[in-house]
């Protein structure tokens, strides 16, 4: 009887670890969109990470898809010429290392 217990309890941590691995983000994907949303690979200038902002310089910005990128989690965007300065928060290091992969 005590077997049955210790499969009960290890079917519900089998359970809520693939649970929470399923609502983990995956930065690589988000970061794919990102890009996509900023007009693609080919439209950004340059790119910089400050703390939780990510700013980027584009040829143009008309084509960005801003809708996308709130959608994506973004806190808040300014726009100032051809500059976007896009508040991430607390993922943007982990965003960076992906988005630094796709333009390299």
């Amino acid at each position: 009887m005590n077997y049955e217990y210790v499969i009960i309890i290890l079917l519900l941590i089998i359970i809520a670890l693939a649970i929470t691995r399923s609502k983990k983000k995956d930065f690589k994907f988000e970061a794919n969109r990102l890009v996509e949303a900023l007009g693609g690979k080919s439209n950004i200038v340059n790119y910089e990470f400050n703390k939780s902002r990510f700013i980027v310089n584009l040829k143009d910005v008309e084509v960005v898809n801003k809708d996308l990128i709130q959608k994506l989690g973004a806190k808040g965007i300014v726009e100032i010429d051809n500059q976007l300065k896009i508040v991430i928060g607390a993922n943007a290091k982990t965003l960076e290392k992906c988005i630094k992969d796709l333009k390299d």
